[in-house]
């Protein structure tokens, strides 16, 4: 089969071309557009510009996807696009084009549910999904969750932050050191930088016997570190990044390793956009080794929001002859353990 996908739920606008089934496939083409420069300014995304960006994107980004994958529309046989959740105008606007391209070419459209999409892309890697059951640790800019995965559309979530999600946390640390946006990316590079120990920084809830997160304690931490440091200069800052980013990654690292002992499972895997912090991905291999869990990690590019994930994800429902194609619409918040009911 060859699936169209497109991603359009938060500021960054993604069509990609899947061909296979099952048991494999490769991506013919993708492209994926950033809108950091147009929200640099604001400090964070702001909702109505995602949503313009978009628009002028997406109609140029499939042509060019298309002509490169070398394709007409009679060669492609679903299109996916991400249904949510996300924001609603930018979730609107990829819909909206997803179900015109289906109306007018005769083609099925397929909603996909966008934090499976991130659950799913190691499998867009030459390692492919593990068996079930296994752990995931889905992070990112809005969420972060444990998920017990038990196979497509079995999903059981088994821990999630109370208040603020990893990356967010990372953003607004980075915003209380007077970082640019995008703080997370900041705050990984200034963090090599970096030395952790200067700043002794919380570990909020690792210690108790539960699989949630909170990290709002910890940018509390850090706005209170900053103030009573006074003015930093730019080695202070680094050492704050690294203590942050160390902080951050020892509790996203012992909550998942301690979900897999809970569940009596020894797969992970780790996806999101936080995913592609260095920092995490190497102490999660590492801890993962000492305790024989078997980590299962997407190539980086496949961390971040992108439209390969949506058509893979799409394909996997597809192949157990269960996908939704009924009549749908954005929706912006979207259970995943229900993402096909």
């Amino acid at each position: 089969m060859r699936i169209l996908g497109i991603e359009t739920s938060c500021d960054e606008t993604a069509v990609a071309i899947y061909e296979g089934d099952r048991d494999g496939g490769r991506v013919l083409a993708e492209q994926v557009a950033s809108q950091i420069e147009s929200h640099a300014r604001f400090g964070g995304v702001v909702p109505e510009v995602a949503s313009r960006e978009h628009l002028k994107a997406l109609p140029a980004m499939v042509e060019t996807v298309m002509n490169t994958a070398a394709l007409d529309w009679r060669e492609i046989d679903h299109i996916a696009v991400t249904a949510g959740p996300g924001l609603m105008g930018a979730l609107l606007v990829g819909v909206s084009y997803a179900r015109a391209l289906g109306a007018v070419n005769g083609i099925p459209v397929i909603p996909v549910h966008h934090m499976e999409g991130h659950m799913l892309a190691p499998g867009l890697s030459d390692e492919g999904l593990p068996d079930f059951p296994f752990i995931t640790l889905l992070v990112s800019g809005g969420h972060t969750l444990l998920v017990r995965v038990d196979a497509i559309g079995r999903y059981k979530i088994i821990g999630q932050t109370i208040d603020d999600a990893a990356g967010e946390c990372f953003d607004k640390s980075a915003r209380l050191l007077g970082l640019p946006y995008p703080g997370g990316p900041e705050i990984a590079r200034l963090a090599e930088q970096g030395d952790s120990s200067r700043f002794a920084l919380p570990r909020p809830l690792l210690n108790q016997n539960n699989l949630n997160f909170s990290f709002s304690g910890l940018k509390t931490a850090v706005m209170h570190a900053v103030k009573k440091h006074g003015g930093m200069d730019n080695q202070t800052i680094a050492h704050m990044a690294s203590a942050i980013e160390a902080a951050i990654c020892d509790v996203l690292v012992k909550k998942s390793l301690r979900a897999c002992e809970q569940e009596r499972v020894k797969r992970l895997v780790i996806a999101g956009g936080v995913a592609a912090n260095s920092t995490l991905r190497s102490l999660l291999r590492r801890e993962t080794s000492i305790d024989g869990v078997q980590a299962y990690l997407p190539h980086q590019k496949y961390c971040t929001d992108n439209a390969a994930m949506i058509a893979y994800a799409s394909l996997l429902w597809l192949s157990k002859g269960e996908c939704n194609m009924k009549a749908f619409d954005a929706k912006p918040k979207w259970s995943l353990q229900t993402c096909h009911s």
